[in-house]
């Protein structure tokens, strides 16, 4: 088997998984902000400002769990029975959210409507953060298929994962509204980036610290020689862009805070990245253990390659033509 296909498809999903994030991650965002809307109208003009991009933002999802299943088949069929609970909570949660964006612009009463959308915003982010959390603390194998129970997600750890990633969606969704749109919600949703960014870096710091005291592997991978040497410019650069998102901020920059945030989230996935590689399924399984025949990983790599960039053409076109602020009244219909 060639060595370096695994490593490209580990590198494709991990992109997907990063633009998802950054992408659906604002706009679950904004559904975890709603309950703080203190009018309809403020709520039309949150809901207006993520319209055009929420349903292209998760054909990532799509595409890191369709590689995942096409390039490391026994990773997929190790992973999913052992975080099947959160998997289909993740998935009831983006269908209530779907359907109550979509028939909250045609409905006459838009109270449970409304308690839909966050609900299942809510419950999405922190799913997404207890499957994060259930693979870096590990999941048990023997004879290359799960071995472990129904519950073994259900630790600590990765319900603070799950908790710190509603904080940081709820981070991307505050600083996207702070860019997009004008007036009170603007305004409130500074001030909620300031506490959201306090929390988040909270959960990063507890994090960072309890994984190599939990896993001697990633302790090593950290702090032995001469890794240390490389390793320490991230959480220096971690520190750095945290700082400046604060004082972007504090100084009423609109787009500076955004993409701040989006660093910040990057960064803390170069950190996971680094913790984990070459294990795809903590601590057992390599990308090289899981990958399919490389005949199956070429064919899909010649198709994805010529759908990607016209997937970020696409993408990068909207975001271009719905530049620009979201004001009250306004609307993209």
């Amino acid at each position: 088997m060639e060595w370096y296909l695994p490593v490209i498809w580990a590198a494709l999903i991990g992109t997907a998984v990063a633009m998802y994030v950054i992408l659906d991650g604002f706009d679950l965002g904004i559904g975890i902000l709603f309950p703080f809307a203190r009018t309809e109208s403020e709520r039309d003009q949150m809901m207006r400002s993520v319209a055009p991009f929420w349903d292209g933002n998760e054909t990532w999802l799509v595409l890191g769990g369709a590689g995942l299943l096409v390039a490391f088949p026994k990773a997929y069929g190790v992973v999913m029975p052992a975080l099947y609970l959160p998997v289909i909570v993740m998935l009831l949660a983006l269908v209530f959210r779907g359907v109550a964006f979509e028939f909250r612009t045609i409905s006459r009463s838009k109270t449970w409507l409304n308690v839909a959308f966050t609900i299942g915003s809510t419950l999405a982010a922190f799913a997404q953060g207890v499957i994060l959390g259930g693979l870096i603390q590990g999941i048990r194998v023997q004879n290359g298929a799960f071995a472990g129970g129904t519950f073994d997600w259900a630790t600590p750890f990765a319900l603070l994962c799950g908790l710190s990633l509603v904080a940081g969606y709820g981070l991307l969704g505050a600083t996207w509204l702070a860019m997009k749109t004008e007036g009170p919600i603007a305004e409130r949703a500074r001030a909620q980036s300031k506490i959201l960014l306090l929390a988040v870096l909270v959960f990063m710091a507890i994090v960072s610290l309890w994984t190599p005291l939990a896993d001697s592997r990633i302790a090593a991978r950290w702090f032995s020689l001469p890794n240390f040497y490389f390793l320490w410019p991230v959480p220096v650069v971690t520190a750095l862009v945290a700082f400046l998102t604060w004082y972007w901020i504090e100084t009423g920059r609109e787009v500076p805070p955004f993409l701040a945030t989006i660093a910040l989230f990057l960064l803390g996935f170069l950190g996971l990245v680094i913790s984990v590689f070459p294990y795809l399924v903590p601590p057992s399984l390599t990308v090289w253990d899981t990958a399919a025949a490389p005949a199956s990983q070429i064919f899909m790599l010649l198709g994805t390659l010529l759908l990607l960039p016209l997937i970020l053409v696409y993408v990068g076109f909207i975001y271009w033509l719905f530049r620009g602020k979201v004001r009250e009244g306004e609307s993209y219909h």
